[in-house]
């Protein structure tokens, strides 16, 4: 098994279900129910690895306060290798609440630490301690981003396979920079929305191919409709989505990523990873927030049979 090491954000999500409306100014609602669960991308990621039988470490900064021990301790009980994880007193762990209906959601973000880690704080050491580097929320992070293509290539020059799931840009500004930066990425995992911004193309085949670099796989994760990637003729290659009885979507981007790393690594055939990755979304919106019924090998090993 290759041992995967992300580098990235940690956050908690505080989720209010069904509450009977949105918060108004001066009025109070109820809410049916009340969870604290992990948050972030990056987090949520490592865990469905781990989940999935995957040895992994985490890189990350919290603060020194009940939420980053919350994190640190999620993480802990998943599996995953801490070790790299910093504890800053001078820092406070982000929070994410997230208010529902029976028709919407409406979040409200403090981001905290989420953009405090730096590529100095990912080292040679730990670099060589892995086989693989993955990285999430690129927009959020915002002490690594422009580091990040120099950390890149440090791991190739170490041996490690890299791969980015870039998540949305709050300010929806995209950037110029990703020609040079995908150079850099063996692996990228955006959605059709970021696969839009991104190229600055409407289509998602056109989008693909405006990405398209000669070396990196991209594969947009497309929800409901499942995933696409380019065809070794320049055409789409499709992989639908599994059906399942969902509750909550929240993190199925980041499972979907935990899945086809999970098959990718293991050099499955690209088919084969995409539909680990659609397998692994699907089964994580079984419960409420990113992690709570994340799929083992087992569990997405079953469903792809029924489908196969």
């Amino acid at each position: 098994m290759k041992r995967i090491l992300v580098a990235g954000e940690l956050n908690v999500d505080l989720v209010f279900r069904d509450c009977q409306a949105f918060p108004a100014p001066g009025r109070e609602v109820l809410a049916e129910d009340a969870l604290v669960v992990p948050g972030s991308s990056s987090m949520i990621c490592a865990m469905g690895l781990a989940r999935l039988g995957n040895p992994v470490a985490f890189a990350g900064k919290v603060g020194v306060d009940g939420w980053g021990g919350f994190c640190v301790s999620a993480l802990q009980g998943a599996g995953v290798d801490v070790a790299a994880v910093r504890r800053d007193p001078a820092l406070r762990t982000g929070i994410t609440a997230s208010f529902s209906t029976r028709s919407d959601r409406a979040l409200v973000t403090f981001a905290g630490a989420i953009g405090a880690l730096r590529a100095a704080d990912v080292s040679d050491e730990l670099l060589g301690s892995a086989d693989h580097l993955h990285v999430s929320s690129y927009y959020l992070q915002g002490g690594l981003r422009p580091e990040l293509k120099s950390l890149f290539v440090r791991a190739g020059k170490l041996g490690l396979s890299t791969s980015l799931d870039p998540g949305f840009d709050p300010v929806e500004r995209w950037g110029d920079e990703w020609h040079d930066l995908l150079a850099q990425v063996d692996l990228f995992l955006p959605n059709d929305v970021e696969i839009a911004g991104i190229s600055g193309c409407a289509g998602m085949l056109d989008g693909l191919r405006a990405l398209d670099n000669g070396r990196t796989r991209i594969v947009a994760k497309r929800g409901r409709h499942g995933c696409a990637t380019l065809d070794g003729a320049g055409g789409l290659l499709e992989s639908p989505a599994f059906a399942v009885d969902a509750v909550d979507s929240t993190g199925a981007g980041d499972s979907f990523d935990a899945g086809f790393l999970h098959a990718w690594l293991r050099g499955l055939p690209l088919a084969d990873a995409m539909r680990w990755g659609n397998a692994c979304g699907a089964l994580s919106t079984r419960g409420v927030g990113g992690t709570a019924r994340q799929a083992d090998e087992a569990e997405a090993k079953a469903l792809l049979g029924r489908a196969a």
